[in-house]
């Protein structure tokens, strides 16, 4: 191939031989060192290749002079599992006038390299299609990095999947642990109300049989009935040897206190369920306060007898949330402040909502956080706690789904005087919103 090709020489040569020989060797030497691959196509079909620059020699291992002879060198060469997306567009380039692909040529050692191809069409000044200029650029270095990098964010993605599911058998754990700590206040809080239920069904099985009695004390009286007034004081000395005005108000009493008892066992126990869900990672609609009455519920015993609970609830809102999770931190910070009052003392709960957020504080009057602590609490395993007396995990957790919220957790505190731990909540976190990518969970 020579340079009349392009119109370097003949009626179209520059009349200065020097300046066309100065030009021509300069536009050769370009093409010969540019990193891309310069190629002219006819505007057909077949796409016969009419010139392919030199370096092609050095990328692909083709000769420049072979590959133009063969009229269907570039179709063949092309990776077949790449040719057909490519022969079904390659039209467009007729009403578009450039199209890009990216594509595996067939190189001489059998090998095959990625290769980017701009393509653009030619007309002539009336319009008509004249040629097909090409730049081949070798990609496969970049392809390369690109699968690297995919599957590196595989593994990512699968590492991130696995941390995932660690936190949430961390949190599970936690979760049970709180409970186990718990244990013995909630088995006293369930055999309170069980124990007085015992004895009232005792008291109320006497009751029942003493009805029966008068019942059939009444009935014989009514087939043996006594002569004038006698049946009338036979049925009032039944009556008040019975005792029924007084069985009439006691078995009123029992059922009531016995049916409070029953609803007590039932709460604490749809309290722990609704505690202990494991793996929850369904965003829904939840009352907050919901959740702390139903906290309130297993902590109840542990708090009871030495912290009075003064709830100043606001008016909140319904909230987007993972509620097992929101419990669970309301959980950590109510045990914490009731082990943080030695004596006796309070823990008040005050809710609010304003401009699309809503936040729960839970305050103690107890000991206070040691200022050179208090940059430290929510770190994982860090604990000011006896040994056997805490995980040091509960507030790293409870930050954790608090930032999980799209929320933040903040905490005052002034030594001898108490501690207040602040949770605020968007309405609708953004990891809840249609418009947002998942996270998981998390």
């Amino acid at each position: 191939m020579q340079f009349e090709d392009f119109g370097f020489s003949g009626a179209n040569a520059p009349a200065d031989s020097a300046v066309e020989s100065t030009s021509a060797g300069r536009l050769q030497y370009l093409l010969d060192n540019t990193p891309s691959i310069i190629y002219c196509t006819v505007p057909s079909g077949d796409f016969k290749m009419t010139f392919v620059s030199n370096n092609a020699l050095n990328v692909l291992g083709y000769h420049p002079d072979a590959m133009v002879a063969d009229p269907n060198f570039w179709f063949d060469h092309i990776h077949p599992d790449d040719a057909p997306g490519i022969f079904s567009s390659l039209a467009q380039l007729f009403v578009q006038g450039a199209r890009a692909y990216e594509y595996r040529f067939r190189v001489r050692d059998g090998g095959y390299l990625w290769m980017h191809d701009s393509l653009r069409l030619v007309r002539d000044e009336h319009g008509v299609p004249f040629e097909v200029i090409g730049s081949l650029t070798d990609i496969t270095e970049r392809k390369r990095m690109e699968a690297m990098l995919q599957a590196r964010g595989e593994e990512q993605q699968l590492l991130i999947g696995k941390l995932q599911q660690a936190h949430d058998q961390l949190l599970q754990a936690e979760k049970m642990a709180s409970i186990g700590q718990l244990a013995a206040g909630i088995a006293h809080e369930i055999n309170n109300p069980i124990g007085f239920v015992n004895s009232n069904m005792s008291s109320l099985q006497a009751y029942v049989a003493t009805l029966f009695d008068v019942i059939a004390r009444y009935e014989a009286a009514l087939r043996e009935p006594p002569a004038g007034a006698a049946l009338a004081a036979c049925v009032e000395q039944v009556r008040a040897g019975a005792d029924l005005a007084y069985l009439q108000t006691d078995m009123a009493d029992l059922l009531a206190e016995s049916m409070d008892g029953l609803k007590r066992v039932r709460d604490i126990v749809q309290s722990l369920k609704d505690f202990s869900h494991v793996g929850e990672n369904d965003w829904q609609i939840a009352s907050l306060h919901a959740g702390l009455d139903s906290t309130l519920n297993i902590v109840g015993n542990e708090l009871k007898y030495k912290a009075r609970i003064d709830k100043q609830y606001g008016q909140l809102p319904s909230v987007t949330c993972l509620a097992s999770q929101l419990n669970q931190v309301f959980m950590n910070l109510l045990v914490n402040a009731g082990q943080a009052i030695s004596g006796e003392g309070v823990i008040s709960i005050r809710t609010g909502h304003l401009d699309g957020w809503v936040w729960v504080e839970i305050g103690d009057t107890g000991a206070g956080i040691a200022p050179a602590h208090l940059h430290r609490i929510f770190e994982p395993f860090f604990t000011t706690k006896a040994v056997g007396s805490g995980t040091g995990l509960g507030l790293s957790l409870s930050y954790g789904i608090v930032m999980k919220h799209g929320g933040r957790i903040e905490v005052a505190s002034e030594p001898g005087r108490g501690t207040r731990f602040t949770v605020h909540l968007p309405v609708v976190p953004p990891a809840a919103r249609p418009d947002q990518p998942s996270l998981g969970g998390g």
